[in-house]
């Protein structure tokens, strides 16, 4: 099937997605949910076959991670089809109601998109998420993920279409899979309503320079922490966190700002390097510039609240910028003084994440601020119309 008809089926399918019940879709959900566990070992089996690739091309520790499926992913892939299932129903819901003194009712109803374009490098569980987020919006989508996880992909979108066929009309969800037929999605405007790149900057420049429909960038996390220096909860663990539990991950701290007068710097520095992790220490421009998704991390030293916000104005990739501090002003200023889809205060960067910021699941996590900034979950997947409902008026 050639890429036009398969933008061509998807469209088709939209129409009828927004019409369905809520029940079917989770239903749908339901299935995908329950078919993962049965053919958990294949997935797993599969993914080795990507693994063992990816070493024999020696990626990088970070690239692998974000390959890598277990029986622990496979599980939570399974438990996040049901937690996207149990969020509240978002399409063809009434959001705002208004009657004019003339009796004239007009409301505002959720609707979907229509069709998405997601184009996404190294993580296989993408496959889900996507699927599982536009079966819950009511949205078709057309997957296009990395040749480094071509046999995690298939075998995961087969599960899917195994477990939907029954339900959701055909076209619903589809993949492609070579580099040329990237090119022809993004001329596909007048099927596809959207696309979203999700992965390194060469990908998200490609796609900004090429679509011919409306892009949501999921840029880098270039994510900063600063800590100040009346800061009072445990600095130590809180940088640890952000920057060791998963390296790798768009939401991971890559520059550490310190007031000098902070006592515990020394402390900080200790626990990164016992870590494991290189602190760039004194950082260059290009460090600082550097999304590491490694255990490396670029270290800046400043006097006062004022010239952090500065510094992170110069680098930040507006995804996600931490505080540790007290003071209010201190906070307020940092809040009001910078442009990211997440501000973390008092709290690691990790939190940037669907999952957690109750979502049930991500597309990806926005770096755009049309049409959604931050996580994009269900409801991100969606819009909305005005629906005016009369007895036989006129505009006079």
């Amino acid at each position: 099937m050639s890429i036009l008809e398969i933008a061509k089926k998807a469209k088709e399918a939209s129409l009828k997605l927004q019409g369905l019940p809520e029940e079917m879709r989770l239903t749908a959900l339901d299935a995908i949910s329950k078919a993962l566990l049965t053919h958990k070992d294949e997935i797993i089996f599969e993914n080795k076959k990507d693994l063992e690739e990816a070493r024999k091309n020696n990626l990088s520790p970070a690239l692998i991670d974000r390959l890598t499926l277990s029986e622990k992913s496979v599980i939570a892939l399974s438990l996040m089809c049901t937690d996207v299932a149990n969020q509240k129903q978002v399409v063809g819901m009434i959001v705002e109601t208004q009657q004019r003194a003339d009796g004239l009712l007009i409301q505002k109803q959720r609707i979907p998109i229509g069709v998405i374009g997601m184009i996404f490098e190294s993580r296989p569980n993408v496959v889900v998420d996507g699927a599982a987020l536009a079966i819950k919006s009511g949205n078709a989508i057309i997957l296009k993920g990395g040749k480094e996880a071509q046999f995690s992909n298939r075998k995961l979108f087969e599960i899917i279409q195994i477990a939907i066929h029954a339900v959701l009309p055909e076209g619903s969800v589809q993949l492609v899979e070579t580099r040329e037929d990237v090119a022809e999605l993004l001329k596909c405007d007048q099927y596809i309503d959207l696309m979203v790149p999700r992965g390194g900057s060469s990908l998200i420049q490609y796609v900004k320079a090429h679509a011919q429909m409306p892009v949501v960038a999921h840029d880098k996390g270039l994510c900063h922490l600063y800590v100040h220096s009346d800061c009072v909860v445990d600095a130590v663990n809180v940088v640890l966190n952000a920057k060791v539990q998963r390296p790798g991950v768009c939401n991971a701290l890559e520059t550490l700002i310190l007031h000098h007068s902070y006592p515990k710097n020394q402390e900080i520095i200790t626990a990164l390097k016992a870590a494991g992790v290189e602190v760039k220490d004194p950082a260059t421009d290009s460090d600082y510039s550097t999304e590491w998704l490694d255990k490396k991390i670029s270290l800046k030293y400043v006097n006062n609240h004022l010239e952090a916000i500065e510094h992170i104005k110069k680098y930040s990739s507006h995804h996600t910028e931490a505080i540790l501090a007290q003071d209010p002003k201190v906070i307020e200023d940092f809040m009001n003084s910078l442009d990211a889809s997440c501000i973390a205060i008092n709290a690691s960067t990790r939190f940037n994440d669907g999952g957690e910021l109750g979502l049930g699941a991500e597309l990806g996590i926005s770096t755009s601020k049309l049409h959604a900034y931050g996580p994009m979950g269900a409801q991100e997947m969606t819009t909305t119309r005005f629906i005016v409902t009369g007895n036989g008026h006129i505009r006079k």
